[in-house]
């Protein structure tokens, strides 16, 4: 073998070693929840800090005074902290499958001003929970209902050039990946998309196979982690999410997965807030996940 070809040969083995071990880093955005951020600073302090504990974006919740949203669109531009998605704020208090036509309204209003805080901020998302599964709609009235109001926004987000991210959640809907996909697939339009959100899927299955099931669907990402806790003194298993790496995920897979779909969005931690030390540790561990350890 030349030294050439050796060379080469070697150099591919690593990569592969690399690779096949989960080692090399994804290509991935991090960011945080503006409301991890410490309240007692100010929006642009906030901001701030967040870049200095290593978060390069932010997602923000919907914003209704526009002197508030134009606030932290100066703070976003003076951290250099790019704000990459709003988070739907109405949709749990306003389904948009409730049966009652004046809280549809609402919703849609709701959703309209996230779609406004989006245009403004420079954000390319905006989360949203489809609906909810409860006595008094059906799984097939929500399927209906939330795909009609849906439908009806994909203009607007065209236009404001804003995707639909939907996200599953703990509201007894979209109960599998193979449902979250077709319920995506049947939009056939590329401004309905997946906001996959990795911790809220290990109560009933595994992310990793959430993950490759949906694939370029994906547009986004919500890490946290979750676990099934004892408690001491009723001695059941009682779900909650926890600090990153110390829960059930298991983060090498999804490592492997999210690097087998090719996806180099970003991520945001949702969790609860806290200090500078807590959001540094926080951004340690993210880095650890995002690095295949």
């Amino acid at each position: 073998m030349s030294a050439v070809t050796r060379r080469t040969f070697l150099a591919a083995s690593a990569l592969a070693t690399t690779r096949v071990s989960g080692s090399e880093r994804l290509p991935i955005r991090k960011a945080v929840l503006f409301s991890m951020l410490p309240q007692q600073m100010s929006i642009v302090d906030r901001f701030q800090l967040a870049r200095d504990v290593g978060f390069e974006q932010i997602e923000c919740g919907t914003t209704d005074d526009p002197k508030d949203a134009e606030e932290i669109l100066a703070a976003s531009k003076k951290a250099g902290v790019r704000i990459h998605s709003v988070m739907n704020r109405d949709h749990w208090r306003y389904p948009l499958t409730a049966r009652d036509p004046e809280v549809v309204a609402k919703s849609v209003q709701g959703l309209k001003t996230s779609f406004r805080n989006a245009s403004l901020w420079g954000a390319d998302t905006v989360l949203l929970v489809p609906g909810v599964v409860n006595a008094e709609t059906t799984y097939q009235e929500a399927w209906e209902r939330s795909q009609n109001q849906i439908r009806k926004m994909i203009p607007l987000a065209e236009e404001l050039k804003v995707i639909i991210a939907v996200e599953e959640v703990w509201n007894k809907f979209l109960l599998s990946p193979l449902e979250f996909a077709r319920f995506i697939d049947e939009f056939q339009s590329p401004w309905v998309r997946a906001y996959f959100d990795v911790g809220n899927v290990v109560i009933s299955g595994y992310p990793q196979d959430w993950i490759r099931t949906l694939g370029k669907r994906i547009v986004k990402l919500h890490v946290k982690d979750f676990a099934f806790r004892q408690d001491p003194n009723t001695k059941k298993r009682a779900a909650e999410f926890v600090m990153l790496r110390e829960g059930e995920v298991d983060w090498k897979e999804v490592h492997r997965a999210l690097a087998d779909i090719g996806y180099h969005g970003t991520a945001t931690v949702e969790l609860s807030g806290g200090d500078k030390a807590y959001l540094e540790d926080v951004s340690r561990r993210f880095d650890l996940i995002l690095n295949g350890q």
